[in-house]
C-alpha cells in the first residue's frame, strides 16, 4: 500500500476486534504509540448478551449478526493490510454455555484464533486504557459493557486489584426483568463488597463504556454543552446522581435531547444509570468523568515498553500533528525552547501542567497554515477544542485552541467566548500571553526552522526585548514593532528591539 503524506512514516497498522456482549467493533490504528490515532472505527450492535443471563445461552441472531461483522472486519483488514490483528472477547462469550463454539466459529470468520479475556484481566486492561488517556489519573475506573462491570483502582500509573461484577446493562435488564426497580436492589446487594469502591471516596470516578458514554451525551446536550468530545468531560458527582435518577424514572424518550442517542442504546440508559446512581451511593466520589480509554486502548498500552508508557500521550500527539501539517516541524521545537527562556525571564507562575500545555501548544502553532487567513483561528479553536487527543481535559484543549487562535488574531480580537468560558481566568491569560509570543515569533522566522535560536525575546527591567543578531537586523520594521507592542501590553513591560 503507497501511504498518503498525511500517514507518519515508518507506522506498521494494528487492529484490535472487541467482541462484547452488546456489540462487536473493529478499530484499526495507524501504529502503536503512545499516542495511537485510529484509521478505521466500525461498531455492529449485535446484542450478543441478550438473555445470557436468563437462558444461559448466547442470542442466536446475535451471533448471526456477529459472525457476519466478524466476517466484514477481515476484508477490511485485508483491504488495509493489516497483518496485526488481534480479536478479543469478553463477558458474554466468557459466561454463555455455547460461548466456546461461538468462538470457534468467530476465529473462523475473522481468520484467526479469539482471545477470551477474563473478568480480572478485563479489569486490568480497562485501567490501562485509563492510564493511558489520562494525564495522572487517580481514582477508580468503572467499565459497563453489556455483560459485566469491571472496576479498578488506578493512581501513580499503576492499576491497583480489580473486580468483574455481573452488571452489565444487558445483563441487568435481563436479570431484573427490565424493572429498573427490581435492578436496583440486584446492582446495590452486586455493590456491596466490591473493594475499589472502599477507596473511592472524594477522588475521581471513570466511567468507560458505550451506554455511560451515552447517559453522559444526553447530560452533555441538555446543558447546551459547547464542546461535543466526550473524552475528560466532568460531572460532579451529586449532579451524575441527580441526573442518573431522572433517567431511571422517566420514559427515555421524554427526555430532553434524547435525540442526541441512537434508538439501540436507549433501552439501556436507565440500567446503566442505576449502576451509576448506586456505585455513587457506595463510593462516594467527588467528581464523575467521562474515558474514551477502555479495554482496547489498555491492550496497546500493555504492549509497550517502559520507556514509551513514560512518553507524554498529549506531546506525542502534539508532535505528529507537527510532524504531518506544519510547514517545518523543526520550528516547533524552536518555539518551545524559545518560549521557554522567555517564560523564565518573566517571572510569571507557570505551573508544570501549564508548561506542559505550552509546549503542545507551540507544536500544534502552525496548524492550519494551508487554510484562509481569514479562518485559521477559528480552524485552530474548533480542531484543538474537538480532536481526538488524549491526556487533556476540556479546559487544557481550550487552553491550545486559544492559544494558536491568538497567535493568528492578536489580542485586538476575541475568540469564540461559549468555548473560551471552559477555561479559567488563569488559562486564558496564559494562552493570550503565548499567543502573541507566537505572533513575534512567527514574523521573525517566517516558520523556518533554525532562526529563533539566533534571536532571543526576554525581560528584565521593566522591558521586553527581542534582540536580533546584526545579519538580521533588516527584520525590524513597523510590523515588528507592532507586535512587540501588544505583547508588552500583556506583560506590562515596554518593547524594545536590539540589534547586537
Amino acid at each position: 500500500m503507497i501511504k498518503g503524506q498525511g500517514r507518519l512514516p515508518g507506522a506498521r497498522p494494528t487492529a484490535i476486534v472487541d467482541i462484547g456482549s452488546n456489540s462487536v467493533r473493529l478499530v484499526a490504528y495507524e501504529g502503536l504509540s503512545r499516542a495511537p490515532t485510529p484509521l478505521f472505527n466500525e461498531k455492529s450492535m449485535c446484542g450478543l448478551g441478550h438473555g445470557v443471563a436468563t437462558t444461559g445461552e448466547l442470542d442466536a441472531e446475535g451471533i448471526a449478526r456477529a459472525l457476519a461483522a466478524l466476517r466484514r472486519f477481515r476484508k477490511l483488514c485485508e483491504f488495509m493490510q493489516i497483518e496485526d490483528v488481534r480479536p478479543v472477547a469478553t463477558a458474554a462469550a466468557r459466561d454463555a454455555r455455547n460461548g466456546p463454539q461461538f468462538l470457534a466459529a468467530a476465529g473462523e470468520a475473522i481468520g484467526c484464533p479469539i482471545e477470551l479475556i477474563s473478568g480480572n484481566r478485563e479489569a486490568e486492561l480497562s485501567g490501562l486504557g485509563v492510564i493511558s488517556t489520562t494525564n495522572d489519573a487517580d481514582g477508580v475506573v468503572g467499565d459497563l459493557g453489556g455483560g459485566s462491570l469491571e472496576l479498578i483502582d488506578v493512581r501513580d500509573g499503576r492499576a491497583g486489584q480489580g473486580v468483574s461484577l455481573k452488571l452489565g446493562s444487558l445483563a441487568l435488564m435481563d436479570a431484573s426483568g427490565r424493572s429498573p426497580k427490581n435492578a436496583m436492589r440486584i446492582a446495590k446487594q452486586a455493590l456491596a463488597d466490591a473493594a475499589p469502591l472502599d477507596h473511592l471516596r472524594g477522588r475521581t470516578f471513570y466511567v468507560v463504556g458505550g451506554t455511560w458514554r451515552s447517559l453522559a451525551r444526553l447530560h452533555m446536550a441538555q446543558r447546551n454543552y459547547p464542546l461535543d468530545i466526550m473524552h475528560g468531560y466532568v460531572i460532579p458527582a451529586r449532579d451524575a446522581a441527580d441526573f442518573a435518577s431522572l433517567v431511571e424514572r422517566v420514559d427515555t424518550d421524554a427526555l430532553v435531547a434524547v435525540g442526541a442517542i441512537s434508538q439501540q442504546r436507549r433501552p439501556a440508559l436507565a440500567y446503566g444509570a442505576v449502576v451509576l446512581e448506586e456505585i455513587i451511593k457506595r463510593g462516594k466520589p467527588s467528581r464523575v468523568v467521562v474515558s474514551i480509554g477502555g479495554l482496547r486502548e489498555g491492550l496497546l498500552y500493555d504492549q509497550l515498553d517502559e520507556d514509551l508508557r513514560a512518553r507524554d500521550p498529549l506531546l506525542e500527539s502534539a508532535r505528529q500533528h507537527n510532524l504531518l501539517r506544519s510547514r517545518s516541524p523543526r520550528h516547533g521545537e524552536d518555539l518551545i525552547h524559545w518560549s521557554d527562556a522567555f517564560m523564565a525571564s518573566s517571572h510569571i507562575d507557570e505551573r508544570a501542567e501549564e508548561k506542559r500545555l505550552r509546549h503542545a501548544a507551540c507544536l500544534f502553532g502552525d496548524l492550519g497554515w494551508r487554510t484562509s487567513p481569514d479562518y485559521r483561528a477559528d480552524f485552530a479553536l474548533n480542531f484543538l477544542a474537538n480532536a481526538p487527543l488524549v491526556g487533556v481535559d476540556h479546559a487544557g484543549r481550550v487552553y491550545l485552541g486559544m492559544a494558536v487562535a491568538y497567535r493568528h488574531l492578536g489580542i485586538d480580537k476575541e475568540v469564540n467566548a461559549q468555548i473560551r468560558s471552559l477555561a479559567t481566568p488563569r488559562l486564558m491569560d496564559r494562552a493570550r500571553i503565548l499567543g502573541v509570543v507566537q505572533r513575534v515569533a512567527y514574523i521573525v522566522s517566517a516558520s523556518a526552522p533554525g532562526v529563533l535560536p539566533r534571536t532571543r525575546l526576554l525581560c528584565g527591567k521593566g522591558k521586553v526585548v527581542l534582540t536580533l543578531p546584526r545579519d538580521l537586523a533588516d527584520l525590524a520594521g513597523e510590523r515588528l514593532n507592532g507586535r512587540m507592542k501588544q505583547l508588552g501590553k500583556l506583560v506590562g513591560r515596554t518593547p524594545s528591539i536590539v540589534i547586537e
